[in-house]
C-alpha cells in the first residue's frame, strides 16, 4: 500500500531519531513469522533497554544513509525489522538471539555499531558479551586486584611480627601459670 509524501517524511522522522539515539542497530530478515512471534521478541529488547521495529527497506536507507550509516546493499532486501540499542548494544544483541532462537522465520542480517557495518557473525559475537554492568564489574575487579595485594604485602611483616610476640608471651605466660 502506498502511503503519502507526508506519511513517509513522518516516518523517516521517527527513523532518523531511532538511529540518532541508538549505539548499535541490529538487522533482521522475519519472513514468515507471525506477529505473536514478533511481540514476544519486541517485548525482550524493550526489557533490554532497546525498541524493535518492522522498517520499510528504502525510507530506513534513506535514514541511515542520512546519519553517515552505509550499509551494505543486501542488508536492506526481502522483510526487515531494526533492532535499536539505546542502553546496552551487548545487551540488546543477546536479547535478540535469546528472543530468535528456535524461530527458523526469523534471522539476523547484520548491523551497524560505531560506525562500522556488523556481519551477522559479529552480531552473535556482541551477543556473547557480557552486559555492561558485568562488565563494568570485572574491570573493577581487575583494577583492585593490585591494591588489594599491596596492602596484604605491606601488612604481613606487622603480622608476623604480631604473631611472634605473641607466641613468645604466650610461652612466657604458661610457665608463670604452673
Amino acid at each position: 500500500m502506498a502511503i503519502s509524501k507526508q506519511r513517509k517524511e513522518e516516518v523517516l522522522a521517527h527513523y532518523a531519531d531511532w538511529v540518532k539515539r541508538s549505539q548499535a542497530v541490529i538487522l533482521v530478515e522475519y519472513s514468515g513469522a507471525n506477529m505473536k512471534s514478533l511481540d514476544s521478541i519486541r517485548a525482550k529488547i524493550r526489557e533490554a533497554g532497546g525498541e524493535f521495529h518492522i522498517v520499510k527497506n528504502t525510507l530506513a536507507r534513506r535514514a541511515f544513509a542520512d546519519n553517515g550509516m552505509e550499509l551494505p546493499e543486501d542488508l536492506l532486501v526481502k522483510s526487515t525489522a531494526v533492532s535499536f540499542a539505546f542502553s546496552d548494544p551487548a545487551s540488546t544483541a543477546k536479547a535478540l538471539t535469546d528472543a530468535t532462537k528456535g524461530n527458523e522465520f526469523v534471522k539476523v542480517k547484520g548491523g551497524f555499531m560505531a560506525g562500522k557495518a556488523l556481519t551477522a557473525a559479529q552480531v552473535k559475537a556482541l551477543s556473547d558479551m557480557p552486559p555492561l554492568p558485568v562488565m563494568r564489574a570485572q574491570l573493577l575487579g581487575v583494577l583492585q586486584a593490585p591494591a588489594g595485594k599491596l596492602v596484604r604485602t605491606i601488612a604481613e611483616p606487622a603480622r608476623g611480627l604480631a604473631a611472634v610476640v605473641k607466641a613468645f608471651s604466650e610461652k612466657n605466660a604458661s610457665p608463670a601459670a604452673a
